[in-house]
């Protein structure tokens, strides 16, 4: 018998837990904004007061001012959008391409186990050591800074999408073969279906990594982007040059990572 007193009940508590829930969401939100603004408040009282050296570990002051004359002259847009590009491309190719290898490496064991040993050196490997290989090969140019975060984020990708693909349910996969499906059924049916939530996960990483392959690169070779000017800020002693440039790449990076974590949730509500 329907009962509607219980169903109110329900409602109620239901409405309690929303409410409750929404304010833990707003508490750690503004939480996390007070802990940022005590950052530089207490950065900007520090450097006043001397209790560090403004001149090396500069203030948010000479930075905001930076930035403003950078903004003026158009050179913070020139920058930033160099390195977003590099970084873009390198991490469209380096996850497209690594997703590629690892279905040939689901597909043939005879190659998986070749490239094994390999890839495994590959990952343990500082990238940054084939830095000047990569600028005698290719040159001082933008392409190679793009396979600088190639380097940086394919083989990750190849190892955990892999990875993902033989941890599929083998009980889905003999199924399917019992109904005489081929390998590229099964690829489609089974094995890619099951490796998104992996796939997705890595290219939260490979965000990351190819951001940091692209700052590799420039520190290396290039004559722009955010990379350069903290080389460039460095060699001639303007911290505040350095500090801008660090604070712009850890915006660029919150941007790009959330960038991610949207088409995560697009691509989860299309599944």
């Amino acid at each position: 018998m329907y009962d509607e007193n219980k169903e109110n009940i329900v409602s109620e508590e239901y409405k309690k837990y929303l409410t409750s829930h929404k304010r833990f969401r707003l508490a750690i939100r503004v939480s996390r904004i007070v802990i940022l603004i005590f950052i530089f408040v207490f950065w900007e009282v520090a450097a006043n007061n001397e209790w560090i050296d403004p001149f090396i570990m500069s203030q948010p002051s000479k930075i905001y001012n930076t930035l403003t004359s950078m903004a003026k002259d158009g050179s913070l847009f020139i920058h930033t959008g160099v390195t977003v590009y590099e970084t873009i491309i390198g991490f469209v190719i380096g996850t497209l391409l690594g997703s590629l290898i690892a279905i040939a490496l689901w597909w043939s064991d005879f190659l998986a186990k070749i490239l094994d040993p390999y890839l495994v050196v590959l990952n343990a490997l500082p990238k940054t050591a084939l830095g000047p290989i990569i600028l005698v090969w290719i040159g001082g140019t933008t392409k190679s800074i793009i396979v600088m975060a190639l380097l940086f984020s394919i083989v990750v990708t190849i190892i955990n999408v892999y990875t993902a693909f033989r941890n599929c349910d083998e009980d889905k996969i003999k199924l399917l073969k019992t109904f005489g499906a081929n390998r590229k059924q099964i690829l489609q049916k089974v094995v890619l279906p099951s490796g998104i939530t992996t796939i997705i996960s890595t290219l939260k990483i490979n965000v990351g990594l190819s951001l940091v392959g692209v700052i590799v690169g420039e520190f290396l070779v290039s004559k722009a982007g955010l990379g350069y000017l903290i080389i460039y800020g460095g060699q001639v002693f303007k911290m505040d040059l350095v500090m801008s440039s660090v604070l712009i790449l850890a915006i660029v990076a919150a941007v790009l990572y959330l960038s991610v974590l949207w088409i995560e949730k697009r691509v989860l509500k299309m599944m």
